[in-house]
């Protein structure tokens, strides 16, 4: 069922606008759940769960709701055939590493022999992987990112039965975090 939007609330996963009332989704025999407060940064939604926890409240009922998710791509740099390469020898390294390790363990050989050639061999396997690979991409990805997901606004949700609270004490929040320092 689809609410017409309300001021101030901000709009669910399937379009909707979560309403006083309605039990949260995927949790068996949950209360029901009621938006007391929305942020547009994740820290200040934090910061007022790390209040609400301060103060006594049982955090157990909150929620913190991120909603017009999106996922966004932040483009790192150029990825070259050498660059491949040398992140291919740096994985490859720390796998001969953990084979050479392994290897030293059980072996009556020089246990510094036998991790050090374990590493080499790694690291020149993973160089020769890394630079085929990106190779036979034939140019299709010649960059590296990191993706993160980010929320328009962060919602924190309460249990029903401890809304009022979770309100009042959040009013206290705002007005202390909104005074000025008293000289």
């Amino acid at each position: 069922m689809t609410t017409p939007p309300t001021a101030g609330m901000p709009v669910g996963p399937g379009g909707s606008v979560p309403t006083t009332g309605a039990a949260a989704p995927g949790r068996e025999g949950a209360q029901p759940t009621v938006v007391v407060a929305s942020y547009g940064e994740y820290a200040e939604a934090q910061r007022a769960i790390d209040y609400l926890s301060d103060e006594g409240f049982p955090v157990e009922h909150t929620a913190i709701v991120g909603t017009g998710v999106r996922l966004v791509e932040q483009v790192l740099g150029r990825m070259t055939t050498g660059r491949a390469a040398i992140a291919g020898l740096m994985s490859g390294a720390w796998f001969g590493l953990f084979i050479g390790l392994l290897f030293g363990l059980f072996s009556d050989a020089n246990w510094f022999v036998v991790v050090l050639t374990a590493v080499l061999i790694g690291a020149a396997w993973g160089a020769i992987f890394g630079a085929i690979a990106h190779s036979a991409s034939r140019g299709r990805r010649d960059f590296t990112s990191r993706s993160t997901l980010q929320a328009s606004e962060y919602a924190i949700t309460v249990s029903a039965a401890h809304a009022e609270q979770a309100r009042q004490l959040l009013v206290r929040l705002n007005w202390r975090t909104n005074t000025p320092p008293s000289a």
